[in-house]
């Protein structure tokens, strides 16, 4: 494995404000949906839908609101709108940006995240031009504690993980995506604390850019995941701590 960018971690460490609180339960409403629709109302019999389930409950979203995005994605209608869209392009220094979208309005969702893309120094590409740098991964991110973050990954090891990565007071479990629930159960026999447990897209290798242009490239992820259609946004830019800071002082501007 060599290397998945901080920028998930920093983000997840900024936690979530109750302004975009909305947003996140529109998100894995939209992510229940699908699996729903895709794979059946059934947690227990569809492995994406138990993982969007077990995000929204660590989200904090009402069981109601859980319940209801089942019922959409089982029964039709509104579910069988959504459409699953990756549109792939470059930000500033030429990193690569992988952006996955749920929309029922194609037209929109494309003119949006150009327009996004084209106003903090990117450009959308083809089809295919950046999805070949990433791999498709589980990712578990552990908070060690007072634990030996090295005997957490060799329980991790043991348990079928891929790699293990430790970094600023975070151990991240690396998993083949189908793997990544027995792992997770397994981790989770040992007591351990799992802060979060996706399926996400992971580059292959990171970028590494002056604080400017990794600050600009940070931007541009915000501002696409700020799109009402985007779900996530992947990039294999490293970020620094001098590119933080240039970061912070964009957002002041």
């Amino acid at each position: 494995m060599s290397g998945h960018s901080k920028w998930a971690q920093i983000k997840r460490q900024k936690g979530v404000n109750d302004a975009k609180r909305g947003q996140v339960f529109t998100r894995l409403g939209r992510e229940i949906t699908i699996a729903a629709r895709d794979g059946g109302g059934d947690p227990n019999a569809n492995f994406r839908l138990r993982l969007a389930v077990q995000r929204a409950r660590e989200s904090n979203m009402p069981m109601e609101n859980i319940d209801r995005a089942i019922k959409r994605g089982s029964g039709g209608g509104e579910g069988a709108a959504l459409e699953e869209i990756t549109y792939e392009g470059y930000g500033a220094g030429g990193a690569a940006v992988l952006v996955q979208a749920m929309t029922d309005n194609r037209n929109r969702a494309a003119g949006e995240i150009r327009s996004t893309f084209t106003r903090n120094g990117g450009n959308l590409g083809e089809s295919g031009c950046v999805a070949w740098l990433f791999d498709t991964k589980g990712i578990i991110s552990i908070d060690p504690g007072k634990m030996d973050p090295d005997e957490i990954a060799l329980m991790a090891i043991d348990a079928g993980a891929e790699d293990v990565q430790v970094e600023d007071g975070s151990v991240d479990v690396y998993t083949e995506p189908g793997d990544l629930e027995p792992v997770r159960q397994a981790l989770e026999r040992n007591r351990l604390t799992i802060t979060n447990a996706e399926v996400s897209m992971v580059p292959k290798t990171v970028v590494e850019a002056d604080s400017k242009t990794t600050a600009q490239v940070m931007r541009l992820i915000e501002r696409l995941e700020e799109l009402d259609d985007v779900q996530k946004v992947h990039s294999n830019i490293e970020v620094s701590e001098e590119a933080l800071t240039e970061y912070s002082a964009l957002e002041r501007k």
